[in-house]
């Protein structure tokens, strides 16, 4: 694909000219006779068709799939896709832990997002009746994604699954895939739907929605309403959730703990005592002690660091967060939807669509530390407080300055409470338009004419964070604290025993409030159709003109954007760019056999200029049971406004290859000499001997790049059904159909940040400098400084694999009816190569950033429907992983070195239902009653995973989970 800018005018006059041709050639045409379509539009394509397989591999789900499941929302079951990869869920509880993504999108706290071939939610097209829904915010940034509990699973009549590249046909960002959510649209009568869940240790679901519906033979009308309500399960409720590794304990705790952790030196110690804070030929010995429990200090009595209420800081004293955490997070969401159609005349239909959804959702993460001082590592106003001396409550009676003496206090005030995130969400959706046949001669023509408008806005509350600015003042000079209304003297020297007053707490506790905004404007055009025959096929066309206008807003607290916030940084986002598109797409049935497709979309952007995309297909059927088809395709992702602006902070699991927080030291000062290269090299970046990384999660400057290009992406797909004559009538077998799909996606000039562990593992395997370490440096005690890594073209993303999938029903019997599905997909590879050469960590078969590339992924159906009776039993298979025992993790049941691999075995589901029909002898009610994850099969045991202990973005929540629903339509 290549770039084109300022051509426009010339792709619109092309594309409309090859539109209006056969047009105009079937004008000559007179006939009053109406052609009547059998065919229909499946996604993947604009035209409408009535092949069962079509030319790109596309998966249909029907409703009473998605019943069977047990599921109770959109973003739940497609999140089971073998197909799927890891994308935000309940099950993440990340708000306060981490800060903003790279990607500019946000955190999403509270949403549920899609992903198609491991290649992220950004790059699925998540349509709703064909037309683009708009992208989530969250409160947190401009997203690229769409928030699927932004749909109620009540409206939706089925869902389409393109598993292919699609930008000639929607578009950008229908690089991976594309989810088409189809609506009710006519519906007679009530229904009402109940369901209640629930897992083994709480964690209550419940969802309740009424549908109602009527008409004639002009006009029909869907209204309804919905209430969906999911509480949380602390993280404390399992046992491989309590600590922050399961296996490794408080080691793998916070260094911001209750009792403090103080790490500084004295300029009155001489060398060769601790306490020295060095000289030029003698490096510091700082103090890293921390208050022994059960000590209460009295304020003004001056203590030695080395006396009998401190002791050395280790790994024991760290502090376990993990309690104060959730495993599910809370949801809740109410909806109205309606569907109204009108036949203003027999050809021509007015339609009307409109939607409001509302979730309120929370995150919850331990009370929040207190870090200051040069080692905090924000980047910002806590490394540069300084202490004074005459500060009330410090114990050691010196100043502590950042700019010499002082590294570092972590210190986590549990008297506050915890950081509590809670996320209000709006989404409104409104559609109107015209749709209408036609014909010219004896040929016959679809049109349609929709404009939308979308929005989806969010507000963050966030309680119990803290004013750096403020606690600034209250830990310097008590005089210039007493001249400031409202302040009071902070104590974050006496821990547990002498805890912070209520004075204190709410001179540097603020609440905050954080917003964002996305609205979507689509005012769209397309008609669909028979251009001539061959023998008695016809070629279809389809064509149309788009125009898109994107508006994003992100208004983080203005303590985050001034850099007083003690959670994170955050810079405002206010853009909105437009897009025209004008599309053509053929069907030739070049043989009785073999059909051929060819589409073209130009596109122009007003922030980077225009892409002009194709995609070509075949479907070859030489004999009545066998299809062979196969596509190619070009796309593109424009990059959204979240990539393209704004600042953020980001807090990267890292660990620094020059201090492991577990392990023999790397810079080792008792041989006095350089032992290893990787020694040579930490020494060479101002590493002192006898280094340990104080935290794994390191802050990272990221956040949008205004000079972004468009990602380009090159697909394809070869496919073969077999749908055996011979298998069909039988005694065993009515219908049996076998899929066998190869893909292939790359894609060039990614837009996403590099990988930080890989650059930095990069930088001290070289020499420490040159281009590849320009991000990385560090303060006087070997502790990285806050690194950089923004947004850019990254370099190029290749992935490749295969899908199976059989169906099998048998014919009814006295026995009843059974059937079989199954759905397979293996990934052969998957690789990120960034610009300068440097392989990132992902790949197929590990797991990294809590995330797998699981090589096979698989789903049975097994289905019994007897009378008035169904059985479904179905099973979920992730094959096993491996993750990398760095120096963090060595030392840890399954991890015995650090070069060694720690296995996350393989695990298999089993979901129950039971269903009942017409149960009670009342016409039309339905129970059903299941248990998902019947085996209470646990998650294995993730030792390099940020939270719980497990991936909460390839595997299901411990434990059980049942259910029962009721339906009932009157």
């Amino acid at each position: 694909m290549r770039v084109r800018r300022n051509h426009l005018s010339q792709a619109v006059r092309g594309a409309l000219l090859l539109a209006m041709l056969p047009m105009a050639a079937l004008a000559q045409e007179s006939s009053d006779s109406v052609k009547t379509l059998d065919a229909v539009e499946v996604t993947g394509s604009r035209i409408k068709q009535a092949d069962k397989v079509t030319q790109a591999p596309v998966a249909i789900i029907s409703r009473e799939q998605i019943d069977n499941s047990g599921t109770s929302s959109v973003g739940e079951f497609l999140q089971q896709l073998s197909a799927g990869g890891k994308a935000l869920n309940a099950k993440f509880n990340s708000s306060g832990n981490f800060g903003y993504p790279p990607d500019g999108g946000g955190i999403g706290a509270g949403s549920a997002q899609v992903d198609l071939r491991h290649l992220g939610s950004q790059r699925v097209l998540v349509l709703v009746d064909g037309i683009r829904w708009v992208n989530e915010s969250s409160a947190s940034g401009v997203s690229g994604s769409a928030d699927l509990n932004t749909i109620p699973l009540s409206i939706v009549d089925r869902i389409e699954v393109l598993e292919d590249g699609a930008s000639a046909i929607y578009g950008s960002d229908a690089i991976a895939g594309v989810i088409n959510i189809i609506t009710r649209k006519k519906f007679d009568g009530a229904a009402v739907h109940a369901y209640y869940g629930e897992y083994d240790k709480g964690g209550a679901t419940t969802d309740v929605n009424i549908t109602i519906g009527g008409g004639n033979d002009r006009f029909s009308a869907v209204f309804g309403a919905s209430y969906y309500q999911q509480e949380s399960i602390s993280s404390g409720a399992y046992e491989q959730s309590s600590f922050p590794v399961p296996g490794g304990g408080l080691a793998y705790g916070s260094s911001g703990t209750p009792q403090g952790r103080f790490r500084f030196c004295n300029p009155a110690i001489t060398a060769g005592n601790t306490g020295f804070c060095g000289n030029s030929t003698t490096p510091a010995q700082y103090y890293n002690v921390t208050l022994n429990n059960g000590v209460v200090l009295v304020p003004g009595v001056v203590q030695s660091p080395t006396g009998p209420n401190y002791h050395t800081f280790t790994s024991a004293d760290r502090f376990n967060y993990s309690p104060f955490n959730l495993l599910l997070t809370p949801s809740e969401r109410k909806s109205l939807f309606t569907n109204i159609s009108y036949d203003l005349t027999d050809n021509t239909s007015l339609h009307v669509k409109a939607l409001y959804n509302n979730r309120t959702s929370t995150n919850q993460a331990a009370p929040e530390p207190i870090f200051v001082g040069p080692g905090a590592g924000t980047g910002g106003i806590a490394d540069t407080i300084s202490i004074s001396r005459l500060n009330p409550y410090n114990p050691f009676g010196i100043d502590l300055n950042a700019n010499s003496n002082f590294l570092f206090i972590g210190r986590r005030p549990v008297e506050v409470g915890p950081r509590v995130f809670t996320q209000d969400v709006d989404t409104w959706y409104f559609n109107i338009g015209l749709d209408g046949t036609f014909n010219m001669g004896d040929r016959g023509f679809d049109w349609d004419m929709n404009y939308v408008r979308s929005e989806n806005t969010a507000s963050q509350l966030f309680t119990n964070g803290y004013n750096v600015a403020r606690m600034r003042t209250a830990l310097g000079d008590p005089a210039v604290c007493a001249a400031t209304p409202g302040c009071t003297p902070l104590d974050i020297f006496g821990g547990q025993g002498r805890p912070m007053t209520a004075a204190m707490i709410n001179w540097i506790r603020t609440t905050q409030i954080d917003s964002s905004k996305q609205a979507l404007d689509v005012f769209s055009a397309n008609i669909t159709g028979d251009l001539f025959s061959i023998g008695d096929r016809s070629a279809g066309f389809a064509a149309g003109v788009e125009r898109r206008v994107y508006d994003g807003q992100f208004n983080p607290d203005p303590l985050r954007q001034t850099g007083e916030s003690q959670d994170s940084f955050a810079s405002p986002v206010s853009a909105d760019y437009d897009v025209n598109e004008v599309y053509a797409e053929f069907n030739l049935p070049l043989a009785e056999t073999f059909d051929a497709s060819m589409a073209l979309r130009y596109s122009d952007y007003s922030t980077f200029g225009g892409a002009t995309t194709g995609k070509v297909g075949f479907r070859w059927q030489p004999v009545d049971d066998v299809v062979f088809r196969g596509t190619y395709s070009e796309g593109f992702r424009a990059p959204n406004l979240g990539e393209l602006y704004g600042l953020t902070q980001f807090g990267a699991t890292l660990t620094d290859p020059c201090g492991p927080s577990n392990g023999a030291l790397v810079v080792n000062d008792a041989d006095g000499l350089n032992t290893t290269a990787l020694e040579t090299t930490c020494r060479a970046q101002g590493v002192p001997g006898g280094y340990r990384q104080a935290n794994t999660q390191i802050t990272t400057f990221t956040g949008g790049n205004a000079a972004l290009q468009p990602e380009e992406s090159e697909s394809y797909t070869l496919g073969v059904v077999y749908s055996p004559g011979w298998a069909e009538g039988l005694s065993w077998s009515q219908r049996l159909d076998f899929e066998l799909n190869y893909y292939h996606h790359q894609i060039d000039g990614a837009v996403q940040a590099r990988d930080i562990q890989a650059l930095l593992n990069a930088c001290l395997a070289r020499t420490a400098s040159g281009a590849v370490c320009s991000g990385f440096t560090r303060i006087s005690s070997g502790d990285l400084r806050p690194p950089t890594n923004f947004l850019a073209n990254f370099g190029v993303i290749e992935t490749d694999g295969f899908d199976l999938k059989i169906n099998w029903a048998s014919p009814e019997s006295d026995w009843g009816r059974f059937t079989a599905a199954l759905q397979t997909t293996h990934v052969n590879d998957y690789k990120a190569v960034d610009a300068d050469g440097n392989v990132a960590q992902r790949t197929v078969g590990l797991e990294v950033n809590d995330s797998a590339i699981p090589d096979w992924q698989s789903n049975l159906q097994l289905g019994w429907v007897v009378g008035d009776w169904d059985v479904n039993w179905n099973l979920r298979h992730i094959a096993s992983v491996k993750e990398a025992c760095n120096g963090d993790i060595e030392g840890l049941p399954g991890c015995p070195t650090a070069t060694s691999f720690h296995t996350l075995g393989g695990t298999t589901y089993h979901d129950l239902q039971l269903g009942w029909n017409n149960a009670f002898a009342m016409d039309d009610l339905k129970l059903a009653l299941g248990v998902n994850n019947l085996m209470a099969k646990d998650p294995p045991i993730c030792l390099t995973c940020s939270l719980n202990g497990y991936d909460a973005g390839t595997y299901d929540l411990p434990g059980r989970f049942w259910y029962l629903s009721l339906d009932y339509k009157f």
